[in-house]
């Protein structure tokens, strides 16, 4: 594998930050789509090839991640499920950073467990499939975290709809 560089051509054509191109030099499919506010290169990628590019940071060095979390965007819309990578290094005053985004149907909402990879995916991927549910396959423990186990639906999403009524439980 070869070390990212300067700014490269990724697979769509378009100007790329230097890991979008190590991604794509070393056949890793992608998207990328732009810097964020912050300047943090974030990509779109395809479920089926999450774990194999997700390795692939984590052996470059991105071996913290930051924050797993997922967003709606918007009724009869793909879901997607996004991770914030961070290369924690010794006396780093700026660590790399790199944000992945997974978009999935609403109607097969599955994306691949990171957890064997990051071990702090495990709450967050719980929240997600609670709020959201996207299914984590290979999550060891995949149930609701903060609604009761038996709540129906996901309450972030956009299409959710709010009962009417809501049991109070005994506080005592």
């Amino acid at each position: 594998m070869s070390e990212p560089g300067e700014l490269s051509v990724a697979q769509s054509g378009a100007i790329a930050a230097p890991l979008s191109g190590w991604l794509s030099q070393n056949g890793f499919g992608h998207e990328f789509l732009g810097l964020d506010k912050s300047g943090v290169e974030v990509i779109k990628v395809d479920r089926a090839v999450l774990l194999p590019i997700a390795t692939a940071l984590y052996a470059y060095g991105f071996n913290y991640l930051q924050c797993q979390g997922g967003y709606d965007s918007g009724p009869g819309g793909e879901l997607v499920s996004f991770y914030h990578l961070i290369k924690v290094a010794d006396n780093a005053t700026k660590p790399e950073e790199i944000r992945v985004k997974v978009f999935v149907p609403r109607e097969d909402p599955q994306v691949p467990s990171v957890y064997w990879i990051w071990r702090a995916a495990d709450w967050q991927e719980r929240e997600t499939y609670d709020m959201f549910g996207i299914v984590f396959t290979g999550h060891p423990n995949l149930k609701r975290i903060l609604m009761p186990e038996d709540w129906v639906g996901y309450p972030l999403r956009k299409d959710y709809i709010s009962p009417d009524f809501y049991e109070l439980q005994d506080a005592y």
